[in-house]
C-alpha cells in the first residue's frame, strides 16, 4: 500500500469536512429554531399601528390605536397597517440575514457552498 493512503475508511480531510457539515447543520437547526420563535414588532404613525410576527413570518397580532381610526382617511390608517406590517417583515428577513451570515462565516472548508 502507497504510503499516506488509508486502508477503507474515510481520509481524515475528508471526514474533518463531514463533521464540519454535520455541525453546520446542528448550527443551522439551532438558528432556525431560534428564529422561529423570536418576536418581532413595528410601529408606525407614532405608535397608531402596531404590526407583530413571529420568526416564521407568521402575523401574531396587529394592534391598532382607536384614535387613528378615522372613518374620512381610511387611506391614512391602510398606509399606516402597511408601514408597520412591512416593518415588522423587513426586521425578521434581516436577523435572518444576519443569522445566515454568521453561520456561513464558519464555512471556511465549503468555499461557494452558498
Amino acid at each position: 500500500m502507497a504510503k499516506g493512503g488509508f486502508r477503507g475508511g474515510i481520509p481524515g480531510n475528508q471526514m474533518n469536512m463531514m463533521k464540519q457539515a454535520q455541525k453546520m447543520q446542528q448550527d443551522f437547526m439551532k438558528m432556525q429554531q431560534e428564529l422561529e420563535s423570536t418576536t418581532f414588532e413595528f410601529t408606525a404613525g407614532g405608535g397608531a399601528v402596531k404590526a407583530v410576527i413571529v420568526g416564521t413570518r407568521e402575523f401574531k397580532e396587529i394592534v391598532i390605536d382607536p384614535d387613528a381610526v378615522d372613518p374620512e382617511d381610511v387611506e391614512m390608517l391602510q398606509d399606516l397597517i402597511l408601514t408597520a406590517v412591512n416593518g415588522a417583515l423587513k426586521m425578521a428577513d434581516d436577523k435572518t440575514s444576519e443569522s445566515m451570515a454568521k453561520l456561513q462565516g464558519g464555512l471556511g472548508g465549503f468555499p461557494g457552498m452558498f
